[in-house]
């Protein structure tokens, strides 16, 4: 019996975490704030999700204490240390805790420990994780199940990435790949959405990372069901079913993409009928994609397709994820957190189907120096595809400069004309300046930091 399975909730009575901050991680603090236990941590940067945390009656601060963290959180066995991978191995209060031997947990793994009290619906993928997951907590909150939900950003229609119903029996968790975090999850039933390579810094190689989706496909539940993307073939014992765009084979088919009178709209073709007219209420091809996911798994799961349509039509997405900031005639402001090259092809071709005759103007700011090398060639290709590019200098998060990996490489890989290397601030001053078009900030690190006086300039 592992350290998990001698774990209960019901024996500690404070919560103390060690990156507070992150989108995983604050959900996590707001829970365990929901239920009554005291909830205090660290982080390394102020932001506004700590503020928000910080006035919802969690306790921040944002210096390394080292050993000098509050007495109360020094007893063992009613206090749970919750750290993000993201922290380095010797940060002071890292180290002080695991010299006081305490109760010490990943965030996957305290996800890993709620979800094994209810029926966990997993949301996996190197793309659409967070709407998916977003529109599949939202839908199932419109119906007569209710869910509970553990979120990897803002989700527009609770503006929180928390969402509890604790009479329901479902979970639904944001299955995340990095660090192999989803491999501590017990689903009952799973979205996968895609298995393209990424987080080579922590697999090494495709085959590796691959190989973690398998063994995590294999994790769900004989009784429940894997809903996966067409042609991704995971091995599983639970049900299968296959979802996809103009698929000839999905069992569940996405046809017919079309706006009319201002609404999007798709035919959802199954194995039994089709479903005319779906509304949804955020656009994009890719926002398609997802929803046939979730009509997929909530079909599988008895939710009524009246129900399905209702709470698709009102979905308003998440923060960050195709999120409009402006809209006026001649001139759109988008922000997408899109990191990888097949997330800037779904955003670029998503809007090129929008708004076929705006010239589109990207701001995109490269996250990490692995992802940037490994995948040199598809991001200069999926950024050729803009009208005009603004690059901004590699955002490094948890890694060093990795030698003669830069945006001004980068940059002259990309071969469309109108392109240029700007800090952030000097971006933001560019980009203000703009009339007309559509404009885009794109990336995973802290460009979002701009968003909000760039919306207040182009308004």
């Amino acid at each position: 019996m592992n350290q998990l399975d001698q774990l209960k909730i019901s024996q500690f009575k404070r919560v103390y975490f060690i990156g507070i901050g992150g989108i995983g991680m604050s959900a996590l603090a707001r829970y365990f704030m929901s239920i009554g236990l005291k909830v205090s941590g660290y982080d390394k940067t102020p932001s506004e999700l700590t503020s928000k945390l910080i006035t919802e009656g969690i306790t921040i601060h944002f210096e390394d204490n080292g050993n000098q963290v509050p007495t109360e959180f020094h007893e063992i066995e009613t206090t749970l240390v919750v750290y993000t991978p993201a922290i380095p191995s010797n940060m002071g209060e890292l180290c002080f805790f695991q010299e006081n031997k305490s109760i010490l947990l990943k965030r996957s793994q305290v996800l890993g420990l709620l979800t094994r009290q209810s029926l966990g619906l997993g949301v996996a993928g190197t793309h659409g994780k967070t709407t998916t997951s977003s529109m599949l907590a939202h839908i199932m909150n419109q119906s007569t199940e209710k869910c509970n939900a553990f979120l990897g950003g803002i989700a527009t229609n609770f503006e929180s990435n928390l969402l509890l119903n604790p009479s329901s029996q479902y979970t639904v968790i944001e299955a995340d790949e990095f660090d192999r975090s989803f491999l501590q999850l017990s689903p009952f039933a799973s979205i996968i959405t895609s298995t393209d390579p990424d987080h080579l810094d922590i697999y090494g190689d495709k085959n590796h990372f691959l190989e973690g989706f398998e063994k995590y496909s294999a994790l769900i539940h004989p009784a429940g069901c894997l809903v996966e993307k067409v042609g991704l073939n995971l091995p599983t014992k639970a049900k299968k079913i296959t979802y996809g765009i103009a698929s000839e084979t999905a069992d569940f088919n996405g046809i017919n993409l079309r706006f009319d009178k201002g609404q999007f709209l798709m035919d959802v073709v199954t194995k039994s009928a089709t479903w005319e007219a779906v509304e949804m209420n955020i656009p994009g091809i890719h926002n398609a994609e997802n929803a046939v996911a979730c009509i997929a798994l909530l079909s599988f799961l008895g939710v009524s397709e009246q129900e399905i349509r209702a709470g698709l039509a009102s979905f308003k997405g998440v923060k960050r994820r195709f999120e409009y900031h402006v809209k006026k005639n001649d001139l759109i402001y988008i922000d997408d957190y899109a990191h990888h090259p097949t997330e800037l092809n779904a955003l670029i071709s998503s809007i090129r189907m929008l708004y076929p005759n705006k010239k589109i103007i990207g701001a995109f700011q490269p996250h990490l120096f692995s992802r940037t090398r490994d995948f040199f060639d598809a991001f200069a290709a999926e950024l050729n595809q803009l009208d005009e590019l603004i690059l901004l200098p590699i955002y490094p998060a948890r890694e060093l400069p990795i030698e003669g990996v830069t945006s001004d490489k980068l940059l002259d890989k990309i071969s469309i004309q109108n392109k240029q290397l700007l800090d952030a601030p000097a971006a933001y001053q560019y980009l203000s300046t703009i009339q007309e078009g559509v404009v885009l900030t794109i990336g995973a690190g802290d460009i979002d930091r701009i968003v909000e006086p760039l919306k207040n300039s182009l308004i």
